[in-house]
């Protein structure tokens, strides 16, 4: 068992709730990193960001510029809230673990990206259940403390029953964790 995944298991058994952010390996996004860095600070959840070759050093989560695919699966099974650049990928991967999922776009008239395919994704993933959009940083403090409260009040264990009791039975329900 790895690092990330022996934490993740802590977590878990601690009831932690983890923030993870992405944004992807291929770009740097230090808007995204460092806006999260100074929301990380008045947050009471863990924050672990994948932030690729960017130049920002955050001071308020932990950063890693690259995380291996096995321990970066670890950490989403212990996310509750996965933050990133509005990437297709990670927007399939929190889809997969049933995960919400908060977006903010790469810009290409602030130098983030060759165009706006990141804006275009999030026009056609707008209103769908779990996918939230923040396009500048108060935006996403806002919809980041939306995202936790709202999904996880939906998706807590009803009282007396534990988070894997209550994950089995709704995979027996809906085929779904």
């Amino acid at each position: 068992m790895g690092a990330f995944e022996q934490r993740a298991a802590t977590q878990i058994s601690r009831g932690y709730f983890v923030i993870l952010v992405t944004v992807g390996m291929q770009l740097g996004f230090d808007r995204l990193i460092e806006a999260l860095d100074h929301i990380a600070s008045t947050l009471e959840h863990e924050v672990i960001a994948q932030s690729g070759n960017g130049k920002y050093v955050a001071q308020n989560m932990e950063q890693h510029s690259s995380i291996v695919p096995h321990e970066f699966e670890g950490l989403i099974s212990s996310a509750d809230l996965i933050v990133s650049h509005a990437g297709i990928g990670s927007v399939l991967t929190a889809a997969r673990h049933g995960i919400p999922i908060v977006l903010f776009p790469r810009r290409a008239d602030m130098g983030e990206h060759r165009n706006d395919n990141q804006l275009a994704t999030c026009r056609q993933l707008q209103g769908r259940p779990g996918i939230h959009m923040a396009f500048d940083e108060a935006e996403l403090r806002k919809t980041i403390t939306f995202a936790l409260s709202n999904e996880l009040v939906q998706n807590a264990p009803p009282k007396g029953e534990t988070g894997l009791q209550y994950a089995v039975r709704k995979f027996g329900e809906s085929g779904r964790l």
